[in-house]
């Protein structure tokens, strides 16, 4: 692959089908991506030329790659090996939903799984498994969907993929609160649990209110040890994510989590946003539990 002198970053998306990967692929269109659906893999290299040729009109590319190529995924290893001697920035990011939440929606909308046509839904889902395994296994980013919505999905993608802001590294940070309860987020780098902190859940007058609320946020403050708590895990991010980042990652998501993650995750999650965009991160927060109810 010849050097690309305009091209700034290439997103090659792929993964389950049902998990989300064209509400990906819509979402870095709004970030002004050129993309392109199911691209043969011999082609993303001439893609690549054609970008560079464009003299600068395209400087993001993204690139669905999934079963519907057929035998053609096996080139891409490869190409992935081109990949990474090129110059700008390229990312493979996989988007995945456990076998269960896949064969729910494809029942939901009654369509029918590329690789169903002869077979039952659930043994298309796991022969496409094993078809992506590979590209699977070099995936910068899995991004596991089971408990998002569309709008959880956009708004994910948007977080990680927006420029950056300012001068500094280039790490991206999301912040996602949940709730024990409802079991931990797959794709999580760093796990704080917050459990310990006294919980609205058992204050009547806040029950029914989530860590959004002015009025949760003024009684957890009124703890002292809320406090020492966002401060003791800022010390430890702000000594970690430059490390992160001159090992080259360019996503890192935080979870933190409570019980039922409507309350005490939620007020944490949205006061290290605001403690770390202060230091000049770029940071997004997803409230996966909010809307959970006892």
């Amino acid at each position: 692959m010849k050097a690309a002198e305009n091209l700034d970053s290439l997103v090659i998306i792929s993964g389950m089908s049902g998990s989300g990967k064209h509400t990906a692929f819509q979402a870095l269109e709004d970030l002004g991506y050129f993309c392109v659906d199911n691209l043969p893999i011999s082609l993303i290299p001439r893609l690549v030329q054609m970008a560079n040729a464009s003299g600068g009109e395209i400087s993001q590319l993204a690139v669905v790659v999934d079963v519907r190529l057929g035998q053609s995924i096996s080139e891409f290893g490869q190409v992935f090996e081109d990949l990474k001697d090129a110059p700008f920035r390229s990312t493979i990011l996989f988007i995945d939903a456990s076998d269960e939440v896949l064969a729910r929606r494809y029942s939901e909308t009654r369509r029918v799984h590329p690789l169903a046509q002869s077979t039952n839904l659930l043994e298309g889902i796991r022969a496409e498994r094993e078809q992506l395994a590979d590209i699977r296994a070099v995936a910068e980013q899995v991004v596991d969907t089971s408990d998002f919505s569309v709008h959880d999905l956009k708004r994910f993608i948007h977080q990680r993929f927006r420029p950056a802001e300012g001068g500094g590294d280039s790490l991206r940070v999301s912040l996602v609160s949940f709730g024990y309860k409802n079991g931990l987020p797959s794709n999580a780098d760093l796990v704080f649990d917050v459990r310990f902190l006294p919980n609205p859940h058992f204050e009547p007058q806040l029950r029914a209110l989530t860590g959004n609320a002015p009025r949760v946020l003024r009684f957890m403050e009124s703890h002292a040890e809320t406090g020492e708590t966002l401060d003791r895990i800022e010390s430890m991010l702000e000594y970690l994510l430059p490390k992160y980042a001159r090992e080259g990652k360019n996503y890192l998501t935080i979870a933190i989590g409570c019980t039922g993650g409507r309350h005490r995750s939620v007020m944490i999650a949205n006061q290290l946003k605001e403690r770390l965009k202060r230091g000049g991160r770029t940071v997004g927060v997803v409230h996966r539990d909010i809307h959970h109810h006892d």
